[in-house]
């Protein structure tokens, strides 16, 4: 096997801490409505992937067929939501149960599989489904002895974990027929567009906004999206894919650790049992079904 440039678990450990920051800069975000972040984040994103993508391949997105068109946008869409749902989550509860809520997207996809691709759960994935459901409802729990607000974030974070598995099965189908590149920038841009429409109707304004905002813009777009994203698709040619689905189950741990230094977040101690029964459920979920369906991992990373 080729000799890697750069140690590969260093350059997996650099995409969980990138990936880990995406929540903060939410937070950080101040005043700025969630569906106005994760459009500039997507906007800003597409804009410098673009003259690489359309110099690069060009081609390949003339080649897009009506179908997969169709499904470019239904992904994008999906995608769109997953963002404003999440981003909005985490004006009604923490980091650290938003961000461990999300993880689930796996289970959500495996589910997925099961209903319109007739997958079997095995009696591990079963089991793990029943510990993660603990975990979350722990949480549920422990957020809504705190607020009823606090339960309500939880709610759409996990609204948000079911979105982003329906841009995750489309975009599996997808991938099929297209790079990563293409990919990424076509799902990115129907995002993008999605994301302005909703503004658009509801009438938040696209300016007025302070530097440090558009610097949480602008860090929202590369440091857990190139530095997330693209990283771990790099660590692809030489970890497996199970491998890196466990290190993203590092990111609400990182994420959970960067609110208590940055955001001053206290996590209790229904936040700190639900989301390590969660986190070991995932685990146990994904050592249980990566023989049954390889992940496609680089959509999961896509929604960081």
């Amino acid at each position: 096997m080729e000799k890697p440039p750069v140690q590969p678990y260093m350059i997996l450990f650099i995409g969980v801490l990138s990936i880990s920051t995406s929540a903060i800069f939410v937070k950080l975000a101040g005043d700025a409505p969630a569906a106005m972040i994760a459009f500039y984040r997507l906007a800003i994103a597409v804009g410098i992937m673009a003259p690489y993508v359309l110099w690069k391949h060009f081609d390949e997105i003339k080649q897009t067929n009506k179908k997969d068109w169709v499904l470019a946008i239904l992904s994008g869409v999906f995608l769109a939501f997953h963002f404003i749902l999440w981003f909005e989550s985490l004006d009604y509860t923490t980091v650290a149960s938003s961000v461990v809520l999300v993880a689930l997207q796996p289970v959500f996809a495996f589910m997925g599989t099961y209903l319109f691709f007739k997958e079997r759960f095995t009696m591990g994935a079963i089991l793990s489904l029943v510990i993660t459901l603990t975990g979350s409802v722990i949480i549920g729990w422990g957020d809504f002895q705190i607020s009823g607000t606090a339960l309500f974030g939880d709610l759409l974070a996990l609204l948000g974990a079911i979105t982003v598995t329906g841009y995750f099965l489309l975009g599996q189908n997808l991938r099929k027929r297209q790079s990563i590149m293409t990919y990424t920038f076509i799902a990115y841009g129907m995002a993008a567009a999605t994301l302005l429409l909703y503004n658009l109707t509801l009438g938040y304004s696209f300016t007025g906004y302070d530097r440090n905002q558009w610097l949480i813009f602008l860090g929202l777009a590369i440091i857990p999206t190139f530095f997330g994203h693209t990283l771990f698709n790099w660590t692809l040619k030489w970890l497996s894919t199970s491998t890196i689905s466990m290190a993203v189950l590092v990111e609400p741990i990182g994420a959970s650790i960067l609110a208590y230094w940055i955001l001053d977040e206290v996590i209790t101690w229904t936040q700190w049992l639900g989301g390590s029964i969660v986190i070991f459920g995932l685990m146990m979920f994904i050592l249980s079904t990566m023989k049954k369906v390889k992940p496609k991992f680089t959509h999961e990373t896509d929604r960081r």
